[in-house]
């Protein structure tokens, strides 16, 4: 029974963390947060907001909210788009202005600056080491467990390879020399999306493992075998991270599989007998926190949702930063919903 708890306590924590991240956790610093959490609930709101409301007011208050029953369907104002049209419009991260070595080594050197400061880290790494923590007690337990199921352990043998950190690391080096050196740059000579894709997984590679290592080190935990060193799982962390950078290029629908394989790997290592459930649950939570932190910094709009009574319904109110709005407005483009 504790063993089946450990394994829901696993999955309740990648879905927490992964739900922490696409909605919100908390903001960190101007221009900086990994996701657009207002695009998210605005896409699964019926409510209007108007385009000149979202440009000039700090406040924008979305006018056609829920009806209540006696009240037919509210119609759009010609100047308004639905909030799933400008949920859609949103854009993947933007590129970064270059993706040569120096600038590799320049930004790795920033992120490692920016992990501590930004608040979501501390919120992330906060619910993995709860996990961990609650897990501690059951540890032995959950791996006398494991070793004795066979089938388990077969099928999840090839969860070794996968996290292994070359592997990880390979496919950050290839993706980044592929885009650079065999495709041609995006217009106006930014890097291309492969090139980019490939230059923010190494990022997340390199700061992932030196803080994984970093961890190890200190802790110096035995792993099930006798050997140091067990906390945090380096297979969890790494396979996480580069989870986390997906979903930021690619959206939560494209980038499950990566969530599921990063799963699958880090439950091998419980199979494996190479690492206990509290190194895989605080790793997973690591390579997130580290994830996000690299792609986080690209920057999307900080937006807050909030329900307003109104006579005759429910309005939705919507909050931007002032700097925020200036610079969407130089790029955003609103048109009239077509009649």
């Amino acid at each position: 029974m504790r063993t089946v708890s450990v394994i829901a306590l696993w999955g309740v924590l990648t879905f927490g963390l992964n739900a922490s991240s696409t909605a919100t956790v908390a903001r960190d610093d101007p221009g900086q947060d990994p996701v657009d959490p207002g695009a998210i609930a605005l896409a699964q709101q019926p409510a209007l907001a108007t385009a000149d409301s979202l440009v000039t007011s700090p406040t924008a208050v979305i006018s056609a909210a829920l009806p209540t029953p006696d009240e037919g369907v509210v119609r759009a104002p010609e100047n308004t788009r639905t909030l799933a049209q400008a949920a859609a419009a949103a854009q993947p991260p933007p590129p970064p202005p270059h993706s040569g070595f120096g600038t590799l080594v320049r930004t790795t050197a920033s992120d490692f600056a920016m992990f501590p400061r930004r608040k979501s880290t501390w919120a992330i790494l906060g619910i993995g080491a709860a996990a961990a923590g609650a897990a501690y007690s059951f540890d032995d337990e959950a791996n006398r467990w494991l070793q004795d199921a066979g089938g388990l352990r077969k099928a999840l043998r090839p969860g070794k390879y996968l996290g292994y950190t070359w592997v990880q690391g390979g496919a950050a080096v290839g993706t980044y020399l592929v885009g650079r050196f065999a495709m041609e740059p995006a217009e106006g000579g930014t890097p291309n999306k492969v090139a980019h894709l490939g230059f923010d997984l190494l990022r997340a590679n390199l700061l992932t493992q030196a803080f994984t290592y970093g961890i190890k080190i200190a802790v110096r935990r035995d792993r099930p075998t006798g050997e140091c060193c067990s906390f945090p799982s380096g297979h969890a962390s790494v396979t996480f991270a580069t989870a986390a950078v997906l979903e930021r290029h690619f959206g939560y629908r494209l980038s499950w599989p990566m969530f599921a394989i990063a799963g699958y790997v880090a439950t091998s290592r419980l199979t494996d007998n190479r690492h206990f459930a509290s190194d895989v649950l605080f790793g997973s939570a690591l390579g997130m926190a580290s994830g996000w932190t690299v792609v986080g910094r690209h920057g999307r709009d900080n937006f807050t949702l909030m329900p307003m009574p109104i006579r005759g319904g429910v309005a939705l109110s919507g909050t931007w930063s002032l700097k925020d709005m200036r610079r969407r407005a130089n790029h955003a483009e609103f048109r009239p919903l077509p009649q």
